[in-house]
């Protein structure tokens, strides 16, 4: 999202038209995980056309957004764990998410996007990303459903995924910044890789939102929850000694 439009676009066909143009225009998303690429886009596609029906702007729909995974974050903070907690905490934040692959969406069918939803965007999504391990940690602690070391875990995901976060933006920055041929230009033209989408699973925020329909069975959702603490960082390891390789040629 990099230009304002200068018209909004009107509404033409039905709700079922405009979803197929989205999935026309769109390419198959290189190295994306599973749940984002086949669950979550396709979603967002929905919830995109049915805002651009009911002619909502992208801010609005982050703003939705944001209100869904917000109050997820705020029941599993503040609720003792069981399976219908747990259900609404996944509902709530896969919800949010595919409201957050919807809104870039509804831009580009309105003729694009602003410097300043995009900033509102990624606002979102890093304060999402600090406060969700949190929240955990905190529901856990008050509820005292486990032993007080297992308190650590969400505490080491929060630094996982921050950094993770934030080094993805970091990569995109410096590559713009020093002419280096950013991730989308690379992959053009190449044909999604369906197992690379499955190696990286565990990096995948949808997957995680429906991780807590767990929290009914607070035993099993600390393993299931723990194996995707324990994917991520293992990525992170690997692909931050790729990465470093990588700006390292960007200044040759």
């Amino acid at each position: 999202m990099t230009t304002v439009p200068t018209a909004v676009a009107r509404p033409e066909g039905t709700v079922a038209d405009t979803v197929r143009r989205l999935a026309g225009a769109q390419k198959g998303a290189q190295g994306a995980p599973a749940y984002s690429r086949f669950v979550n886009r396709r979603l967002g596609r929905v919830l995109a056309a049915l805002a651009f029906h009911a002619r909502l702007t992208p801010n609005a729909v982050t703003g939705i957004s944001a209100v869904c995974t917000f109050t997820g974050i705020a029941v599993l903070a503040l609720l003792p764990p069981s399976w219908p907690m747990g259900l609404a905490v996944a509902l709530l934040l896969a919800l949010g998410y595919a409201l957050d692959s919807a809104d870039g969406q509804l831009a580009r069918l309105r003729g694009g996007g602003s410097p300043a939803g995009e900033w509102l965007d990624h606002m979102v999504d890093a304060l999402k990303i600090a406060s969700l391990h949190l929240a955990l940690l905190i529901g856990l602690y008050r509820s005292e459903t486990v032993d007080a070391v297992w308190l650590l875990l969400p505490l080491a995901f929060s630094v996982v995924d921050v950094v993770h976060f934030f080094v993805t933006l970091l990569n995109d920055a410096l590559r713009a910044a020093h002419g280096g041929t950013s991730r989308a230009a690379r992959t053009s033209g190449q044909r999604p890789s369906v197992l690379r989408s499955l190696l990286v699973l565990p990096t995948d925020y949808g997957l995680l939102c429906l991780v807590f329909v767990l929290l009914g069975a607070p035993q099993v959702f600390l393993a299931a929850y723990g194996l995707m603490f324990l994917g991520t960082a293992g990525y992170l390891a690997v692909a931050s000694v790729k990465w470093y390789r990588e700006m390292g040629r960007l200044s040759a």
